[in-house]
């Protein structure tokens, strides 16, 4: 059962990323990114477009190890983010969303 859990992880990462790629416009509403040029589009596209998309898809390909990096790397943007919303003041609901399925998925795949 965690197998599964962990390979829907995985997936959500790589639809997460396939987003991004293909409408980068569309993460604004949730990120509170715009992508304002070509330049900002690209950004988007290649970070949390381009780099998701290699994040989930390694633990597709290499197993047990890639699965618990992916999860170490969640639990390691969810900590810097649990900070920023102290720090920065951003508690909004979209940041606790995000922050609740860092840990989420962060323990799933490190387990």
């Amino acid at each position: 059962m965690l197998q599964i859990v962990q390979v829907i992880a995985a997936l959500a990462t790589i639809v997460t990323g396939l987003v991004s790629l293909f409408w980068p416009r569309a993460v604004q509403g949730f990120t509170g990114l715009r992508a304002e040029g070509g330049r900002g589009i690209t950004e988007i596209r290649a970070v949390l477009g381009g780099f998701f998309v290699a994040l989930g898809a390694a633990p597709l390909a290499l197993g047990a190890d890639a699965y618990r990096m992916l999860g170490i790397a969640y639990l390691a943007v969810a900590a810097v983010r649990a900070v920023s919303i102290f720090v920065d003041r951003s508690g909004v609901q979209s940041n606790w969303i995000s922050l609740a399925v860092e840990v989420l998925l962060g323990a799933v795949l490190v387990l």
